[in-house]
């Protein structure tokens, strides 16, 4: 899952060509009245699958700040543990699939060969 939170990095230098440990990243996604922040409390409060879906109903994969804050979500998720995951209906394959959505339907399919099945 490492992969992931590299994948992040990546991305995020792709999108707004700066490295993201030089910004106080401050990304603003609204969906269905929800930020980030919010999503990230779902995750944390046990709700992975109705956060998940949220995002995926409401996101515009062709603005670079929602496709980045989902991003975020899937590197923040990658960063739970198989029991955590687990025991919230979720697994560590649920989320590399998701990100690995992610990078196709926003037009980063180029970084896929970069995702390993096996992490």
């Amino acid at each position: 899952m490492r992969m992931i939170k590299e994948m992040v990095r990546v991305l995020f230098s792709l999108i707004f060509g700066k490295s993201m440990f030089l910004l106080n990243l401050k990304i603003n996604m609204k969906y269905q009245g929800k930020n980030l922040k919010d999503f990230l409390d779902m995750i944390d409060s046990g709700k992975i699958n109705e956060a998940e879906n949220i995002l995926l109903d409401s996101i515009d994969y062709t603005d670079r700040n929602e496709v980045m804050a989902a991003a975020l979500f899937y590197q923040y998720l990658s960063e739970k543990d198989s029991e955590f995951l687990k025991n919230n209906n979720y697994t560590k394959e649920e989320v590399l699939s998701g990100f690995k959505q992610l990078l196709m339907q926003s037009g980063y399919t180029d970084l896929l060969c970069l995702v390993k099945d096996e992490e």
